[in-house]
């Protein structure tokens, strides 16, 4: 086993890494950016260090910088998270290359699926149903134009290398396909660094349903059920639950079944998650591929009672799956809401700023997984996510029930946050049902602004208790605006003193 891995990542997700780290006994060192140096995961890893400036070209994202870092400090192994470096086969080439361990899939397998072009080939091949589209990278606009004629407008617009919605754009004619291309290759180099995109059909109002796979290292392969991910916005994940409230169990082994041989065609090994569209006929077609930890994978984690970071660790460090097909089974029903640093009234524009107060919810079956902290400043240069919070209980209706009441007791003062849209989409009665599709947010919540009402005295009064908290000194600071950033490991454990020896 490893005795000590860097993590190349920020945020929630590096501090679930930590945390993994900590209960294995193994040595946790968090890199961060000039802008992440009060960071969370960087105060709670055992050593840190700052590879370079805010930028993420500069630092989350420099190969360089993180393999040299690894290599000084001792760091056997590189657990990328998700997102920046996670996918990118260059990055795991060059880890095998420097003799440290990419904590994911091998370089090839990660080339394969993670040009979702190569894996679309890959999978027809296989017999594997995929979404009508390209099978080629087009040389040229004109391509394009011709392969949309075929395709059949509304067509997708996806990048090749990545997914969580970088890229996309929905184009329903072509006059629309010139501006859209042009617009996803832009955000496909900016987030992955490769602007290569290609065209699928666009099927309407489908469910989006995913099943995590793990595959170690000797050809040993498992499902742990699926994710019914619809509730979408803009291409991007925002609630998560298991079980799905559209599957059947057969069409639950098929898809499971069919995720298996997904993995064992591309040779791959690790965590992974097979993505599918189920379609209004319960025809359901292979999407992707993400090759990487998922953000929304502790639903998985409570149904099934695996961890899945730690399965990361153990298949990296050759060991053997322990876990049989025949053997896994879910229990109960958990749902997720992912806590964005973006306001829900205005478009859901980024909202980075200092965090004034910060109540996470408590209660049995809930689970905060985090990365930020009462006067933590966010910043303006990363995906604006914040925290996930996720709850368990035995049926679906008092999962609901639980999350409904999880967001009741969720306080982020300071910015906005999207606490009071997932309030409404938890409450929904389509939702409470579970009809929903991932064209969900655009039927019912397609302009949606914030109600008022009695909430906001109670944000007052909760701004005036989390003043109170702070010291005088502070609180002639902060009214004069003067105050200074001050971290320590005092500024989290809220009041304390020193008790008297009895």
């Amino acid at each position: 086993m490893f005795k000590k891995i860097l993590i190349a990542n920020r945020g929630e997700i590096a501090c679930r890494i930590i945390w993994a780290c900590r209960e294995m006994g193994i040595v946790s060192l968090a890199v961060y950016s000039e802008a992440d140096r009060a960071g969370l995961h960087v105060q709670l890893a055992d050593e840190a260090v700052c590879i370079g400036p805010p930028s993420a070209v500069e630092s989350y994202l420099n190969m360089d910088r993180i393999i040299e870092t690894a290599r000084t400090s001792g760091a056997e192994a590189i657990h990328p998270g998700y997102g920046f470096l996670a996918e990118n086969p260059e990055f795991a080439r060059r880890c095998e290359s420097a003799g440290i361990v990419f904590i994911g899939p091998n370089s090839r397998a990660l080339e394969l699926v993670g040009d979702k072009v190569r894996a679309r080939q890959t999978m027809e091949k296989s017999g594997i149903p995929i979404i009508p589209g390209m099978n080629h990278v087009a040389a040229d606009m004109a391509e394009y134009t011709v392969e949309a004629r075929k395709i059949g407008y509304p067509v997708m617009i996806k990048a090749s290398a990545g997914g969580g919605g970088k890229g996309m754009r929905i184009v329903c004619s072509e006059e629309e396909l010139r501006p859209g291309l042009e617009s996803g290759q832009r955000e496909a180099k900016a987030a992955f660094g490769d602007e290569t995109v290609y065209l699928e059909k666009y099927i309407e109002d489908p469910r989006h349903v995913e099943f995590q796979v793990l595959a170690d290292n000797y050809g040993h392969i498992v499902h742990l059920f699926e994710r019914e991910c619809s509730i979408q916005r803009r291409h991007q994940k925002i609630v998560e639950e298991t079980p799905s409230p559209a599957l059947t169990p057969e069409l639950r082994l098929r898809m499971g079944e069919t995720a298996r041989k997904v993995l064992e065609v591309s040779g791959y090994n690790n965590a992974g998650t097979v993505e599918f569209l189920l379609d209004r006929n319960k025809k359901f077609y292979f999407l992707e591929v993400n090759a990487r930890l998922q953000v929304e994978h502790p639903v998985t984690e409570l149904t099934t009672g695996v961890d899945l970071v730690q399965q990361q660790i153990r298949i990296a460090a050759g060991e053997k799956l322990s876990l049989r097909q025949e053997d896994l089974v879910q229990r109960g029903h958990a749902v997720e809401c992912r806590i964005y640093a973006e306001d829900p009234s205005n478009s859901f524009l980024p909202s980075p700023g200092k965090i004034l107060y910060l109540r996470e919810p408590r209660g049995p079956g809930v689970r905060h997984d985090g990365g930020v902290y009462s006067g933590w400043e966010v910043p303006i240069y990363y995906d604006p996510i914040l925290a996930k919070l996720i709850v368990w209980a035995e049926t679906r209706d008092s999962a609901c029930a639980r999350m409904a009441a999880a967001l009741d007791d969720y306080v982020i003062l300071g910015i906005s946050t999207t606490i009071p849209f997932l309030k409404e989409v938890i409450a929904h009665q389509q939702f409470r049902e579970g009809k929903t599709t991932t064209g969900f947010i655009k039927s019912f919540f397609e302009n949606w602004r914030e109600k008022e009402g009695p909430e906001e005295w109670l944000t007052l009064a909760l701004a005036a208790a989390a003043l109170d908290e702070l010291s005088p000194s502070q609180k002639v600071a902060k009214a004069a605006g003067t105050e200074e950033a001050v971290h320590s490991p005092w500024q989290l454990l809220g009041r304390w003193r020193i008790g008297e020896k009895t």
